[in-house]
């Protein structure tokens, strides 16, 4: 009896190892003890949250018995959250002073970061259209655009700080090319991309869109941040939404604020894209129709009272100089990571892996 779909038949034999050793550390800790078992395996922030947490929780709790205070919300997430977020990515983008802005009506409050690639997925893939994205990558990209019959196409790096290969992306893009997707504070590499790279990615989207013309399909380009705080040695991570009216910025907090369990992200899109609205009703209409409905009250709330905060983002880079010395002493070959907490290292005869 086939009890499941091919696909997902495929998919549960190649999935994540890195998963399988996140749940094989928990079942070692149990055993062993957890000061006896190092896990590094998923990102999995174990930094404790900003010390204001505390104080927004308990504001939280005092209106958590208030009708309707832990009840359902407008799909697109709560309208004050939405409002704080769209100042916040505003500030983030550097278009605060823009004529051209974001409000809350371009702003959608998703069940993390992965919740908005899927919503937004669901609104514009057609079986067979395309995602186009630098490698390495985060593996689970295929799965998100590949739930609705989308294909994921990977361009490898040609250079050793896994900088795009901008002219290979160019290559890779065809007429079923929906979206061309970064990540950057890159998860596995820790590379950030250079406002240089960012310009010419955003001009080859704006090249192929200008060919496509009013009446075609456009190009999107999603810039996937969730590790955007994450930038180390006065390293600059380039904002996107002013190089072309086709980006969306998609982002969340679990890393940031150390609430990955909260599962709290957002889609920002473009105030100055070509039918903006008819895009913002559409992911909140998957974001619903998906399952999610909308992202978890307390979660909202919660990043609303935290927004321009962060972790002590000091521990992960006096973590990464304490690895990059093991590895060095261990003659291990890296890339420095200038974001995110990762390296992807060079292991003898076997090319590159990562490692957190």
């Amino acid at each position: 009896m086939q009890l499941i779909t091919e696909q997902i038949q495929k998919s549960m034999e190649g999935s994540s190892w890195i998963r399988k050793m996140f749940e094989k550390g928990l079942e070692l800790k149990t055993r062993y003890g957890a000061d006896a078992v190092c896990d590094f395996s998923l990102g999995n922030p174990d930094v404790p949250p900003p010390s204001a947490t505390k104080s927004v929780l308990e504001a939280i709790a005092a209106d958590a018995l208030k009708p309707l205070g832990l009840g359902y919300c407008p799909n697109a997430g709560i309208p004050a959250v939405r409002d704080a977020m769209a100042q916040y990515i505003n500030r983030q983008q550097g278009i605060q002073d823009s004529d051209v802005r974001c409000n809350a009506g371009h702003v959608v409050m998703t069940v993390g970061a992965a919740g908005a690639l899927v919503s937004f997925f669901r609104a514009v893939i057609e079986p067979g259209d395309e995602v186009v994205c630098p490698a390495p990558y985060f593996v689970e990209y295929a799965s998100y655009c590949g739930h609705f019959g989308g294909v994921l196409k990977t361009v490898p790096s040609k250079s050793e700080d896994f900088s795009p290969d901008i002219e290979g992306l160019a290559a890779a893009i065809t007429p079923k090319t929906r979206a061309l997707l970064v990540n950057s504070p890159n998860n596995p590499t820790g590379a950030i991309y250079s406002a240089e790279v960012m310009a010419k990615i955003a001009k080859l989207v704006d090249n192929v869109n200008a060919a496509r013309g009013e009446s075609g399909r456009p190009l999107y380009l999603l810039s996937d941040e969730p590790y955007r705080a994450f930038a180390y040695d006065g390293v600059e991570v380039a904002p996107v939404l002013p190089l072309t009216k086709w980006s969306i910025v998609l982002g969340s907090f679990s890393k940031t604020l150390s609430l990955a369990g909260e599962r709290v992200g957002y889609i920002a899109l473009n105030p100055a894209m070509p039918g903006v609205e008819t895009l913002a009703a559409a992911v909140t209409l998957t974001n619903r129709t998906l399952g999610y409905v909308n992202a978890p009250v307390i979660g909202q709330r919660l990043v609303a009272g935290l927004l321009d905060t962060t972790v002590d983002l000091g521990i992960y880079d006096r973590r990464r100089k304490l690895m990059a010395e093991v590895l060095t002493a261990a003659g291990v070959e890296f890339a420095m990571p200038k974001g995110a907490f990762y390296f992807f290292v060079k292991a003898p005869g076997r090319g590159r892996f990562g490692v957190h």
